[in-house]
């Protein structure tokens, strides 16, 4: 089961690559960009699509950028004092072993 998962993985990657390949192939007409003041650029419609692509990934990366800064340069919350009752931490005989918090 486990090595039909990995499979089915490749597989839909290798779809995924083989169809955005076709995508590059079937337009590689040439674009024009006009930006303001007359200029313009001109390049094949692919390298349009991806570099807006490219673009948009960036502007996402600067944005959450602070926030990550931020999270990793706060201090470790301090540890809990001890307590006189001990909680137990075994889940009671009607509740399940696990929760995934959904």
């Amino acid at each position: 089961m486990k090595h039909m998962l990995w499979l089915l993985k490749w597989v839909l990657k290798a779809a995924i690559f083989f169809t955005l390949f076709a995508f590059a192939l079937n337009n590689q007409q040439d674009t024009t960009v006009h930006f303001f003041f007359g200029n313009q650029w001109r390049a094949p419609q692919v390298l349009v699509v991806l570099s807006a692509f490219s673009v948009g990934v960036l502007v996402g990366v600067l944005g959450m950028l602070p926030r990550w800064i931020h999270q990793h340069t706060q201090k470790p919350p301090a540890p809990a004092p001890a307590q006189d009752n001990p909680v137990s931490t075994h889940p009671g005989a009607g509740t399940p072993g696990y929760v995934d918090g959904i």
